[in-house]
């Protein structure tokens, strides 16, 4: 499923701006990628420790634009400046806080924000799974109330649609699969499906609540006595009721499954790509991958309307 994005990627290739690029691992991916035919870096950071880094790993800069800014914040800020200025179509984390990119994201004069939700996607290429699943919000949102898991929602239906699932089908998940007062998330996730039958929330089916196994087994949705569902046993996405939810099944998945996985913040002008020091190099370069997929499927929607 990975390898059908990068046949896609390789059609168009993006620029990714690198803030505070004097990281070893984030270089080793943005390479990786340039060297597959997806993306063109452009690193921003102390130039220096990049070039040193660059030498160790047997890679010729002659061909790469290098900005020396050496302050983190700065570094943040000039990246982004140049996703705002059309010089660049992605922006990704080095050798700084997330909190500081997201800062310079955020910044009036030089940032890149929407006036939406920011929300991160992850993405798990499951064995058993015939298609990719997304989960939603493990790294952003700590407890998002009723709008802002809508907006969550069409941030996460942007990011499938991109990566090629034209109708997501969205299960908004709690413990259990019947609504029950006492349990806000469930109260969401049926106002949530509502919003979606009366188009509010568009170009997906979204239906819930429902407990984690009934959404993606359609053989235990069958057993819960679940019927007349599109989603509950087929979900490609899944809506957590909180941080806590979604980052344990995030690291459940590729820690102790050790599932392929992916992920990006979105929800601003482009996907930010704001990799862990935990993420394996290969997590680094699937998250380039489906960013710039991502970000090449935002300018073909915007350049056709």
């Amino acid at each position: 499923m990975f390898e059908q994005i990068l046949k896609e990627s390789k059609k168009s290739p993006q620029k990714i701006a690198v803030a505070a690029a004097q990281d070893k691992a984030v270089l080793e991916a943005v390479f990786s990628a340039k060297e597959k035919g997806i993306a063109q870096p452009i690193l921003v950071g102390a130039e220096g420790q990049i070039r040193q880094i660059a030498e160790e790993m047997g890679v010729d800069l002659a061909d790469t634009p290098l900005v020396h800014e050496p302050n983190a914040m700065k570094a943040a800020l000039y990246a982004s400046n140049l996703v705002r200025e059309g010089q660049a179509d992605l922006l990704m984390k080095g050798m700084l806080q997330t909190s500081e990119i997201l800062k310079a994201v955020l910044d009036k004069e030089k940032g890149l924000r929407e006036g939406t939700t920011l929300s991160h996607i992850a993405i798990i290429e499951a064995a058993g799974f015939d298609r990719l699943l997304f989960i939603t919000d493990a790294g952003m949102n700590i407890a998002p109330d009723l709008k802002q898991k809508a907006d969550i929602i069409r941030n996460a239906v942007t990011v499938a649609q991109a990566l090629g699932v034209q109708r997501p089908k969205v299960a908004a998940i709690s413990a259990l699969e019947i609504v029950n007062p006492n349990m806000p998330s469930t109260l969401d996730a049926a106002i949530l499906t509502q919003m979606n039958r009366r188009g509010q929330i568009k170009d997906c089916v979204v239906d819930g609540p429902f407990a984690l196994d009934n959404a993606l087994s359609l053989e235990r949705a069958e057993h819960k006595g679940i019927q007349g569902s599109e989603v509950a046993g087929r979900a490609d996405i899944i809506l957590v009721p909180n941080i806590e939810t979604g980052n344990a099944i995030y690291k459940s998945a590729t820690c102790m499954a050790s599932f392929r996985s992916a992920g990006m913040v979105v929800g601003a002008k482009v996907p930010i790509i704001l990799p862990s020091r935990a993420d394996n190099p290969e997590a680094k370069f699937l998250s380039i991958l489906c960013a710039s997929r991502v970000a090449a499927y935002l300018a073909e929607r915007k350049g056709q309307g």
